[in-house]
């Protein structure tokens, strides 16, 4: 990273931000409140619903892809303007517009958040792979199983550590899944797609009122999809079946009950990386894969779910939830062991491999119930959550000398071995079980008008028992406890300008298999993380535009480090420091023409190490970009019911976790809609230029994660 790197990103938001305001300027001044309704097309009439009108002058960009309220940052209906913390939601409107079938799809609408590796991201310069699910914890589709959003109405991301609120999680943020529920009026949907690469997908929804009164409403979604891939060997099959139904037992109780079945098998994985030079140039084409046909990966999971909300008075609410998931990740593959000069050339051109027989299940229930007391000026939050879940892993491999054969990296042929022949030698098989329970009070204050104070603390007990199977003296037991704080203000300057500032901190409990480890047999001290931040959130223009701009500063203590004293053994010394900026800006530029950008500035580097930090190389952390740049921006013409949109991702060059470079890139998309009476048509192109490109790093032998090549997809919906 150059100041001059720096200073043309910036430069670059500048303009956009600029031009934004000029264009919204024209168009404030030369269009009255009836010709932005009307946009030529259509007359208001006189007695036209007022609050019709009023919605529509909020503009299109901030009524279809901005929410105004989300009770991730506070578990209570809290306005997003009137919340101390940086939150970002992806709303159901810009998911289908995008075409979004699983999350790595809508990375650029989220500022600071970029792909680690494989379901994992970085956020705020911090690897995260834990998400909730409607503020629950209890992922369904594992360790490397990337989620699916079939089943799932919007994505909201709190960025900072959440421990006040959420207890154990990485400093970087909390993602939470919010699913879709039974509703109210009725919606039917029938939708097909088709696409290259053998793309096909089918899917049903159905939601409505079960009875007259509509006290009692259903959610029947079934989908499924096919396809090839651009890499070898690769094919992908997903089904999921989701099911919901939700009571008004009486004015006070209302009963939300679901339950989701998932089923993905990928043939040619677990899918890896293709390794790159040291100035991240592929070693192989884009499409070289080291897995055989016969490889693949496959999930079953299952999740059921219960919410119960009751109001007890006019000022006294609770809630109880429990979501109970399984699943079970099977993996059969080829994993790069070495790389290999075969002719003393000077270039790499063969990988030896190693076979991995791999099957992980995980189960686990969460139970959370919630107080929230309405006391004249303050909102008062008391809860307690239960979070129990059980992994177990066990892993057989093979070596060269088990009969793996190796594979060329420039004219790879498959089908050389029987994976049946292959000498299976156990490796793992051990169980985690982990348990942690906490309790939480939040106070959020509206001293005036215009100003707002919250306060939360948390108390966590979390209790880790681990069991390596393989020897009869590898059990190991630990617990301890974790405190988290948040503090905060919101004010409100004027329509316009609203600021805020917060301090919050969170702790992540060290693994049971390293307190083994510890130099003088005492247990080491959680991870623990502390954010400073301060933001605004503006509006300009009757709300066509909305400009949001955060800073932060992020330290991360105590990691585990190897006794410079003894390699055998652990101490707690680590510290990172991550700090950047973020911009997200929502304008209608014209009525019909309406941008979504994203912007962040990220620098994370290692602050105290004995001989580097897991992950990092040096003092930089593996794949945290310096710059991200994400765009989408639509316009509509009403006169035949259509849009057109593009799309933009760039992301600056990062390092693997060897100092390998990954280059910066920019792919671009594109879609088209219309409405055909009861029909909806859409055509998106992804990776419009059909760039090759490298998302992440991962290691000098496993290489870059390779970027997804120009896919079209095709799809019509039909709604009864």
């Amino acid at each position: 990273m150059t100041l001059r790197t720096t200073l043309l990103m910036m430069q670059a938001c500048g303009a956009l931000a600029f031009s934004t305001v000029i264009f919204a300027e024209n168009t404030a001044n030369g269009i009255t409140q009836d010709s932005y309704l009307n946009d030529g097309d259509n007359k208001v009439k006189d007695g036209s619903n007022i609050e019709l009108q009023t919605l529509q002058v909020q503009g299109r960009a901030l009524s279809y892809y901005k929410e105004d309220e989300a009770a991730l940052a506070t578990r209570t209906a809290t306005p997003i303007d009137e919340t101390p913390q940086s939150v970002q939601v992806v709303t159901e409107a810009l998911i289908e517009d995008q075409a979004a079938r699983q999350i790595t799809d809508l990375y650029r609408s989220i500022s600071g958040m970029s792909q680690n590796n494989v379901s994992t991201v970085t956020l705020r310069g911090f690897s995260q792979d834990e998400v909730l699910y409607d503020g629950l914890k209890g992922d369904p589709f594992g360790d490397f199983s990337i989620p699916q959003l079939f089943t799932i109405e919007q994505i909201q991301v709190l960025k900072g550590p959440s421990g006040a609120i959420y207890g154990a999680g990485e400093p970087g943020g909390v993602i939470n899944y919010v699913t879709k529920k039974p509703t109210y009026e009725q919606k039917n949907t029938l939708k097909v797609s088709a696409g290259n690469k053998d793309f096909l997908s089918g899917s049903v929804e159905s939601s409505g009122p079960a009875n007259k009164d509509a006290s009692q409403r259903y959610r029947v979604g079934i989908y499924s999809d096919g396809q090839d891939s651009y890499r070898n060997n690769v094919e992908e099959e997903n089904q999921i079946i989701d099911l919901g139904y939700a009571w008004d037992m009486d004015e006070n109780n209302t009963l939300t009950v679901q339950y989701t079945d998932i089923h993905q098998h990928i043939s040619g994985a677990r899918l890896r990386g293709i390794p790159t030079d040291d100035d991240g140039n592929f070693l192989a084409d884009t499409s070289w894969n080291n897995n055989e046909k016969s490889d693949y990966q496959e999930l079953d999971a299952q999740v059921f779910q219960a919410r119960l909300d009751h109001s007890i008075n006019s000022w006294l609410d609770s809630n109880v939830s429990v979501r109970y998931f399984e699943n079970t990740e099977n993996q059969k593959y080829h994993e790069i062991n070495k790389l290999i000069d075969s002719n003393s050339d000077g270039t790499i051109d063969t990988t030896q491999r190693q076979y991995r027989d791999q099957v992980r299940s995980r189960e686990g229930i969460t139970f959370a119930g919630n107080l929230i007391a309405e006391l004249d000026d303050h909102t008062v939050l008391v809860g307690s959550d239960y979070f129990h879940q059980k992994n177990s892993f066990l892993y057989y491999r093979a070596n060269k000398g088990d009969g793996v054969s190796n594979l060329s990296l420039t004219n790879p042929i498959y089908g050389q071995d029987d994976v049946n022949s292959y000498t299976l030698n156990l490796k793992t098989d051990e169980t985690t079980t982990t348990d942690q329970i906490g309790l939480y009070i939040q106070d959020q204050w509206k001293v005036t008008n215009q100003l707002d104070l919250l306060a939360g603390v948390r108390v966590d007990r979390f209790e880790e028992k681990y069991q390596d199977h393989t020897s009869n003296n590898a059990k190991q037991d630990y617990n301890d406890t974790g405190y988290s704080s948040r503090v905060g203000a919101t004010y409100r300057i004027n329509n316009n300008w609203k600021p805020y500032v917060s301090v919050s901190t969170g702790f992540v409990p060290q693994d049971a298999a390293d307190q083994q480890k510890s130099a003088n047999n005492t247990l080491f001290d959680p991870e623990e993380s502390q954010q400073f931040e301060a933001g605004v959130r503006s509006y300009w223009f009757n709300n066509r535009l909305n400009i949001n701009l955060a800073a932060y500063h992020i330290t991360r203590e105590n990691i585990l480090q190897e006794d410079p004293n003894n390699s055998d053994l652990l101490v707690s010394f680590g510290k990172v420091r991550s700090q950047g900026v973020e911009l997200d800006i929502m304008a209608d530029i014209t009525p019909r023409w309406v941008a979504n950008v994203s912007y962040a500035y990220n620098d994370t580097i290692v602050k105290e190490a004995n001989d580097g930090i897991q992950y990092a190389n040096g003092d930089r952390f593996a794949n945290t970009p310096y710059h991200q740049l994400g765009l989408w921006t639509r316009y509509d013409f009403p006169s035949i019911e259509s849009s057109i949109a593009f799309g933009a991702d760039f992301v600056s060059d990062q390092i693997n976790r060897q100092g390998q470079t990954v280059k910066p890139y920019t792919v671009y998309d594109m879609s088209w809609q219309t409405q055909w009476q009861d029909w909806r048509f859409q055509l998106n192109i992804k990776n419009l230029f059909d760039k090759e490109y490298a998302v992440s790093g991962f290691t000098e032998k496993i290489g870059s994660f390779v970027g997804e090549r120009r896919r079209v997809y095709l799809s019509a919906a039909y709604d009864f």
